[in-house]
């Protein structure tokens, strides 16, 4: 299993917002450094404690200073773009990265976000199948463009001029494109299922309880069967909020305790989440009533802190009920204790990855 690293960077809204970007970038910084394989970084334009407004300019100024990570958008929501913006953002950033990008896409949950680009009552799904199949076309493609659309319309007939490269958007580095994956965060979500009719591979995400994390693999198999192709766990990745200490008592309140960055965390998307309708996301079965729901049960059940042993024993219980999947990515959290949030990711890859793979191996021989 390999070790990734995901983000949508969440922090108490008082915090100097120049800090906290300096602390983004350094955790990702940091885990280029450990040998982490790829960081995700998530989006939201309308939202001061979720505080990465665009995630390629992120990327973008991360690109010459890390050496060996995969960078990847997590995501671009594409109905608040633009699908030609889009495209030649995604472009100019792979060649940035010279191959190192993996394009995480989404229709976008921010609700703030939809009144404010004024998508709210449309059909963003629609909006984003468009939006990403328009993309395609401009990078597989040829110019002229003339590429139409419910939503947009996209040409260069009238303009363009070839010998000076006018009309012509450039090609991304990868070819045909990056690979392209979706967060799923839907129990049985049948995004994934359409996603890997396409060939796109999906991300789990890190605020769902074993059982709707499981619930991914059905519905990537299926699509992945619809397609002709193998559904293989090496390319699910599972995103998992974890805290990894030298000692039990550090873990147990940096963890879970009434100041833990990691309840902080759970509160901003307990309140949203719930207030959006969508408190079954937290209930263990669906007949749960929304009284038994929780902040300090949600934090319990997907909080993972410890020692290292102790985490790469909750690790493999997660596993047992999720079963087999690629990558683990690491959830990135505000820095309360910048001390302590390094020294988990340094635990993470240094401890407990290696061990988490001997116990894999074991069971497997």
């Amino acid at each position: 299993m390999k070790l990734g690293y995901f983000t949508m960077p969440l922090h108490p809204p008082q915090r100097a917002y120049v800090e906290t970007l300096k602390e983004d970038r350094e955790a990702i910084l940091l885990a280029d450094r450990l040998g982490y394989c790829e960081a995700f970084v998530g989006e939201h334009l309308t939202d001061i404690a979720e505080s990465v407004t665009n995630c390629a300019a992120f990327l973008a100024s991360l690109a010459h200073e890390t050496k060996n990570i995969r960078l990847g958008t997590g995501t671009l929501n594409l109905p608040n773009g633009h699908p030609l913006q889009l495209a030649a953002t995604v472009s100019m950033l792979d060649n940035l990265l010279e191959g190192r990008l993996i394009v995480g896409i989404s229709p976008g949950g921010l609700p703030s976000d939809w009144e404010a680009f004024e998508t709210m009552g449309k059909d963003r799904k629609a909006m984003f199948v468009e939006c990403i199949n328009h993309m395609i076309a401009i990078w597989t493609g040829e110019p002229p463009y003339n590429i139409r659309g419910q939503f947009w319309n996209i040409s260069t007939e009238k303009t363009m001029i070839p010998d000076i490269g006018q009309g012509i958007v450039p090609k991304p580095y990868q070819k045909p494109h990056p690979p392209i994956v979706v967060t799923a965060v839907e129990p049985f979500s049948g995004g994934v299922t359409e996603a890997a009719k396409r060939g796109w591979d999906p991300i789990s995400a890190n605020f769902l309880l074993p059982q709707w994390v499981k619930s991914h693999w059905g519905k990537y198999a299926e699509g992945c069967a619809a397609a002709g192709r193998q559904a293989e766990p090496a390319n699910w990745r599972v995103a998992k909020t974890v805290f990894v200490a030298d000692d039990a008592a550090t873990a147990r309140e940096y963890g879970y305790g009434a100041n833990s960055p990691y309840r902080f965390y759970y509160q901003q998307l307990f309140f949203k989440l719930v207030r959006a309708g969508r408190i079954n996301l937290f209930k263990p079965t669906k007949d749960t009533p929304d009284a038994e729901v929780t902040l300090e049960r949600v934090v319990e059940s997907l909080v993972i802190s410890g020692t290292p042993d102790k985490v790469v024993e909750d690790l493999m219980a997660f596993r047992e009920t999720t079963g087999d999947f690629g990558t683990l990515l690491y959830c990135g959290i505000d820095w309360a204790d910048a001390k302590l949030a390094r020294r988990s990711m340094e635990l993470m890859a240094g401890k407990v990855m290696p061990a988490l793979n001997r116990a894999i191996a074991g069971r497997r021989g």
